[in-house]
């Protein structure tokens, strides 16, 4: 189970990065107005890093650092969580995200997401 889990986990975490690339609009919405100058260096590095972190996952010596380097770049993103909070009702895709939606995000989904990698070190 915990080995199925590591390989959701690099599929789920390359993917995401890919897509900064294939779809890059789709993040500038995330990132906090106050960053808007760096937006688009914000979103190429962060698409690196997850595809890098995903590749990481795959081998025994790399694992766990793979894993710091998620759990660190997701607590990373809370500023843009406490954000997208803060902006109420906005846009992302076809998605409308509410102020419900962004703390689900921040106190749920995100904790998982941790949980999840570090379950699979």
């Amino acid at each position: 189970m915990q080995l199925i889990a590591l390989y959701l986990m690099a599929a789920f975490y390359f993917f995401a990065g890919v897509n900064h690339f294939w779809n890059a609009r789709f993040y500038m919405p995330l990132i906090p107005a106050y960053l808007s100058t760096w937006s688009n260096p914000i979103n190429i590095i962060s698409g690196i890093a997850e595809i890098a972190l995903a590749i990481g996952l795959l081998f025994d010596a790399t694992r766990l650092w793979s894993v710091y380097g998620i759990i660190l770049m997701l607590v990373a993103f809370v500023p843009s969580h406490i954000w997208m909070i803060q902006q109420g009702h906005f846009k992302l895709g076809k998605i409308k995200i509410t102020p419900l939606i962004a703390w689900v995000r921040l106190l749920i989904i995100h904790p998982l997401l941790i949980l999840w990698a570090w379950w699979v070190r």
